[in-house]
């Protein structure tokens, strides 16, 4: 069965990574003729591709600092850890880097593909973002793969040697993944939201010059923030949430009470419905046109609830194949592992379409803001927090509804399938949300470089779509980090041999009473790194227009280069802390406290940490949607006082949005690997 389970990985991942390459191919080939648009687009490509080779050079010691711990600290065949940390480390880090590439090559290509129409600029765009999506998913099972297969053939692959060595070198690999992405996704958000707060108040609010205009020297560097920060940035959120909840799923299969043949079937379920997931987005890519009645909104919807249903058919074949005549623990059966899958798919639509509510355009709660606007920026900052504050309360439910009929139907196991499930068509989903800053670039491209009002008029209804499609993407990232923690957490109490915890214990409470306060820490840290970031940007403008008054009258060319360096400098030396913070900790109240504590501290951070992001993710896609709507004509339109008391709001939603909030999916579930990693060396200490 593990000889399957790695040939089917194996050969999905294979798939998905041809399927990347193909449609990379397709996209080069696209014509761009505008010279100045071919320009502005290699500004933008290099300053991404610089900012990604220089925060992987930052990371590279890190990554060896942790690896070489891993081999030191343990001994026999754990050491095989360090390497599957690395592995782990190195596919995240490939997956950004060549999804932001081609994103980059994207945008300029989706501006001039507007010439011919929406479709065709929709293919385009979604295209770039089919390309993060399958490089992620492809990266995932073939890493996974290669490194189980390895594994189990160097250390065997009995009960014992599944149980001691094969997972936990397999929890290294996600060690790895979530260590990228933490600072990528950190990393990019504070380059991002840096150059946006500095471009918006300098730019729009006191020169009064609009949004990508090229006169505004902070543009070329908000434009590589939005592929640094939601492109590579979600794309490692969304690797590491797969790799997380593949491992868990991998982890409790093997404590459950059967056969070792039981196990195996139940350990290569996530993979195989994970090789079905790969089909069915590939489908649902095709599946994502305009036409008729189906705008933009309805084209993505389409490809995403199209490939939805295909995986929920096509996990049929291989759910009866594995089960039916299988010895199952008590209680589960085959239909009921399914309609885990389905609850994971149907929660994860569910928080979609929450998210799309608050914060989507011409919705009540965004309204809200709108004429909150009228009033200034105060009342703009109280009604967007009123917003996001109200919005965390439904997928909170939502998410605690699918762990309960989950947890009913198959136990822990069920509930680590239902992580799988919602995250089975990650091809498509994260492509629809990789579109989003390619069709946001694709229009401020069109803006620079003076295209026609009609190619303006598509691209602004793609990047009006893609702002709704990041919002939902983010909310989707947070509901199957929720998801992800708690069946690593659960792992963890499994790896480290932990039969219950008593809430009320002392140390137990303690580590709650941490664990809540460190994503309120780390979100501290990252809002306040963006601030010192978005200071020395507003000052270079400021700078700029002072020193060179020609730029505002298009007679000085502004200097773009040093307004990409500043946001590059100051992302790399204010991501360290929050991520040291989040690998740290761990290991330090783990060894320090005991087991108990660091339990505490996991459920803590969890808790605190889901609730926050979706608060902060939700308010600030409220405050941006706000904007538009005013910008769109709403509320006396562009210039006028709501319009500025509306571009203070978003630029308050911007670092919670796009940084802070987001991060937080990384920090609950990178805290929850640490412990992991750590298990069999808290269980010798404990026993």
């Amino acid at each position: 069965m593990l000889t399957v389970t790695v040939v089917i990985g194996l050969a999905a991942g294979t798939i998905a990574l041809a399927f990347a390459a193909l449609r990379t191919r397709w996209i080069i080939k696209q014509p761009v003729a505008n010279e100045r648009l071919s320009e502005i687009g290699g500004y933008v490509q290099s300053g991404a591709m610089t900012f990604m080779n220089r925060e992987y050079r930052a990371l590279f010691p890190i990554v060896l600092v942790v690896a070489g711990y891993l081999f030191v600290g343990h001994d026999g065949f754990l050491r095989y850890q360090a390497f599957a940390f690395l592995a782990g480390a190195a596919a995240s880090a490939a997956a950004g880097y060549f999804g932001m590439r081609v994103a980059t090559s994207s945008n300029s290509r989706t501006t001039e593909a507007a010439l011919s129409g929406m479709d065709r600029a929709l293919r385009v765009a979604f295209s770039g973002g089919a390309v993060m999506g399958m490089a992620v998913v492809g990266l995932v099972l073939v890493g996974m793969s290669v490194t189980l297969a390895l594994t189990a053939r160097t250390v065997g692959a009995s009960e014992s040697a599944m149980v001691n060595y094969v997972l936990p070198i397999l929890s290294g690999f996600s060690l790895g993944a979530s260590s990228v992405a933490l600072f990528a996704r950190v990393g990019g958000g504070i380059f991002t939201k840096a150059a946006d707060v500095g471009a918006d108040l300098v730019g729009k609010v006191e020169a009064g010059i609009p949004e990508d205009d090229p006169r505004n020297p902070a543009t070329i560097a908000d434009n590589v923030g939005d592929n640094v920060g939601d492109v590579a940035g979600m794309g490692a959120d969304l690797f590491e949430s797969f790799v997380g909840s593949l491992i868990g799923s991998m982890i409790l299969a093997f404590a459950l009470p059967v056969s070792l043949e039981v196990r195996f079937r139940l350990m290569a379920f996530p993979i195989i419905i994970s090789a079905v997931g790969v089909l069915a987005s590939i489908v649902g890519v095709f599946l994502v046109r305009t036409g008729g009645k189906r705008g933009p909104q309805g084209a993505l919807n389409f490809g995403t609830f199209g490939a939805a249903v295909i995986a929920a058919v096509g996990i049929v074949p291989p759910l009866i194949a594995l089960f039916a005549n299988a010895d199952l623990p008590t209680g589960m059966t085959p239909l009921r592992i399914y309609f885990t899958v389905i609850i994971g798919l149907v929660t994860g639509i569910g928080i979609g379409f929450l998210t799309e509510y608050f914060t989507g355009t011409g919705k009540k709660p965004v309204k809200q803001i709108v004429q909150s606007s009228l009033t200034g920026p105060a009342t703009t900052i109280i009604t967007g927090l009123g917003v996001g504050m109200l919005s965390a309360v439904f997928p909170i439910l939502l998410i605690a509804g699918a762990i309960s009929i989950s947890y009913a139907l198959a136990g822990l196991y069920g509930v680590a399938i239902a992580a799988v499930g919602m995250l089975i068509t990650l091809g498509v989903q994260l492509a629809v949300d990789a579109y989003g800053p390619i069709a946001d670039n694709a229009g401020g491209l069109a803006v620079m470089s003076d295209y026609p009002s009609d190619v303006r008029t598509i691209t602004d209804e793609l990047d009006a779509v893609g702002n709704t499609t990041a919002a939902v993407g983010k909310g989707f990232a947070i509901g199957s980090a929720a998801l992800t923690a708690i069946i690593l957490l659960s792992s963890f109490r499994a790896s480290a041999g932990v039969e219950s915890i008593d809430l009320t214990d002392t140390p137990v409470l303690v580590g709650l009473l941490m664990g809540a306060v460190i994503p309120y820490l780390f979100s501290s840290l990252a809002m306040s790194a963006i601030g010192t970031a978005a200071f020395e940007m507003i000052e270079e403008v400021r700078r700029q227009f002072s020193e060179k008054p020609g730029i505002l009258t298009g007679n000085d060319i502004p200097d773009y280069d040093r307004c990409v360096a500043i946001s590059t400098q100051s992302a790399l030396a204010q991501m360290m802390l929050p991520g040291l913070i989040a690998i740290i900790t761990p290991v330090a109240v783990g060894f320090l406290g005991g087991v108990d504590m660091l339990i505490g501290l996991l459920i803590g951070v969890t808790v605190s940490g889901v609730v926050l992001a979706i608060m902060m993710s939700n308010a600030g896609g409220a405050w941006d949607n706000a904007k538009k709507m005013i910008e769109s004509g709403e509320a006396g339109g562009r210039g006028s006082d709501a319009h500025k008391a509306a571009v203070v709001g978003d630029t308050v939603g911007d670092p919670f949005k796009d940084t802070a909030g987001p991060a937080l999916n990384i920090l609950i579930k990178l805290m929850s690997v640490v412990a992991l990693v750590i298990a069999p060396a808290l269980r010798v200490i404990g026993g």
